[in-house]
């Protein structure tokens, strides 16, 4: 028996490319450059190397390609420290090599999606550097956040505010000016009221769309436009004010006016471009930059913070579900990304403690990456059984799923980086506490050996851990069993089933077994229990199209996923 049937405004033919709303249900497969595939030898990912593994995109069955920054950067925070928007950054390449690659991935049948950083610039960008050499009230310092400071001369900071990643927020320029900087030192935050500012990221995308690319990921999308006040609150005010369309920093009503005028610009193609948010925002707020006025499409970060347990899966299932349809979009599905622990490792360690609102404490594996992946011990490989099991759970579902580099070879995440080699400004600024996220950073393994597994000919710009050999692509081509050949069994067989953005939630009579009905007669059954247990009566006798781990007879065994079809 089925019930609690929900739907997402239907579109025909979903898995053909060419449709204006490929992306509603598409799967994106997320490549870090720098960490992907070096093709010159630099120990640095870039875009020669990329274009070198297109063959092994198509045959993984992936609909899009999403690059994280390739720009000219400094690097103080992995490439999202921006120097030009509208050029590729010598160590990775040339605009020329960025044509070649959109051009074999399109000719592949793979959309392109690039990331863009509107909230801050690089301090290397030529317009930040204008602004440190004119002077005050300069229109040139008017196009990024400055401020007086305070005493005498200057010399104290306007206010307390700390930043993202640890630190003062306010950076001195030696004339009794600070400039605002939400993130790292070497990325002050513009000022989006500017409209020079706006028109120039219009020409931008415009830059971009021209050159073929399909869509954008918008970096911090929540945090652009900021109304300060002459009298600047103390952190502790900031902090107490109401996240509700009127905060001076963050998830304010007015971005959507930059969003409305990116939409107009998306929609002069054809087909139109395509967005989607990065907005840490209440869910609530989700629908206002999921609009067909706004960017489109928003991530739904929710099973990043969740813990492999049914009734959790099941809420954001339903929660994201529910307020996709509201904006007319459809969801999205991330299990690890950039910026966080991989979730084969957060699934094999101890639940984290969690606050009021059941959200985790601290960052899941904060506290195992700072004791080296010592403490708590990690169950590697119930771990992995959990990954597979979440992975095929959510590419069931309705909606697009991003896949991030290394997950679909079920990579753990590096902890043992010794401190000299770490990148990441979260750890600088932050000693002690957050190790930074250089661990789900580390280049991933295509040979089984070799000095970086095949990424390159030389070592690569993190070290690769000595076990990685035995996850490598190669070493799992062969194997039935492999992480990798369930990812491209389960892609594409999706592109078969994937019709309607429909789901039905069967009720399995049990709380650790959560089951659902998509169009086509196919179930998706998750034990996330530890225990065996019988298949819903109804489907017992259904055929088993993949399944995450090896069945007991006709029985799912504990942290493992099934995908059936009924029996004909």
């Amino acid at each position: 028996m089925t019930s609690d049937v929900q739907t997402a405004p239907e579109t025909a033919d979903l898995t053909d490319a060419e449709l204006p709303e490929w992306w509603r249900q598409a799967v994106v497969y997320q490549v870090y450059p720098r960490s992907f595939a070096d093709a010159d030898g630099d120990g640095i990912g870039d875009l020669r190397g990329i274009r070198s593994r297109v063959p092994y995109l198509t045959e993984l069955g992936v609909d899009a390609v999403w690059m994280s920054p390739f720009y000219p950067s400094e690097l103080a925070d992995g490439g999202y420290d921006v120097a030009d928007y509208r050029d590729v950054d010598p160590r990775l390449g040339t605009l020329a090599d960025a044509d070649a690659l959109i051009a074999a991935l399109h000719g592949a049948g793979i959309k392109v999606v690039i990331d863009i950083v509107p909230n801050h610039t690089s301090d290397q960008h030529a317009w930040f550097q204008e602004a440190l050499a004119s002077e005050r009230g300069s229109g040139a310092r008017a196009r990024y956040i400055f401020r007086d400071g305070k005493g005498e001369n200057g010399e104290e900071p306007p206010a307390d505010w700390q930043s993202v990643f640890g630190g003062p927020a306010w950076e001195p320029v030696g004339d009794g000016q600070w400039y605002f900087h939400n993130f790292a030192v070497e990325q002050p935050d513009l000022d989006w009221s500017n409209p020079e500012v706006r028109a120039d990221f219009v020409r931008t995308l415009r830059f971009w769309s021209d050159r073929g690319v399909d869509g954008f990921r918008i970096d911090v999308a929540h945090m652009l436009t900021k109304d300060l006040p002459e009298a600047l609150p103390t952190q502790a005010e900031l902090d107490a004010m109401p996240l509700d369309g009127r905060h001076p920093m963050i998830d304010r009503d007015d971005v959507h006016e930059v969003y409305a005028e990116w939409r107009a610009v998306f929609n002069s193609y054809d087909p139109p471009r395509t967005a989607v948010a990065e907005a840490w925002v209440a869910p609530a707020r989700i629908p206002l930059y999921a609009s067909a006025e706004s960017l489109g499409q928003a991530f739904n970060f929710d099973l990043l913070e969740a813990d492999f347990e049914a009734s959790q899966f099941r809420r954001i299932v339903a929660d994201n579900l529910a307020l996709a349809a509201s904006s007319g979009s459809s969801t999205t599905w991330v299990l690890s990304n950039h910026d966080v622990v991989r979730h084969a490792t957060r699934y094999g360690l101890p639940h984290p403690a969690r606050d009021a609102s059941g959200r985790p404490a601290r960052k899941h594996g904060n506290e195992w990456l700072l004791s080296g992946g010592t403490e708590p011990a990690l169950d590697a490989d119930g771990g992995l059984r959990r990954a597979r099991a979440a992975s095929l759970f959510v590419l069931g579902l309705p909606g697009s799923a991003y896949v991030y580099q290394g997950e679909e070879l079920g990579l753990q995440e590096v902890a043992d980086i010794p401190d000299g080699a770490r990148q990441d400004p979260t750890y600088f600024r932050s000693p002690g506490e957050d190790i930074g996220r250089d661990g789900c950073r580390v280049p991933i393994p295509w040979s089984e050996d070799g000095p970086s597994f095949g990424f390159g000919d030389g070592a690569a710009h993190l070290p690769q851990p000595s076990w990685f050999g035995a996850v490598s692509v190669a070493a799992q081509e062969e194997d039935p069993g492999s992480t990798l050949n369930l990812y491209r069994r389960a892609l594409h067989l999706r592109h078969e089933l994937q019709t309607a953005e429909e789901l039905a939630w069967v009720d399995t009579g049990r709380g650790d077994v959560l089951a659902f009905t998509r169009p086509n007669g196919w179930t998706v059954v998750t034990n996330f229990g530890d225990e065996p247990v019988d298949l819903p009566g109804a489907f017992a006798s259904g055929e088993v199209l993949v399944a995450s781990g090896e069945l007991d007879g006709r029985r799912l065994p504990g942290a493992t996923t099934v995908w059936l079809r009924a029996a004909r």
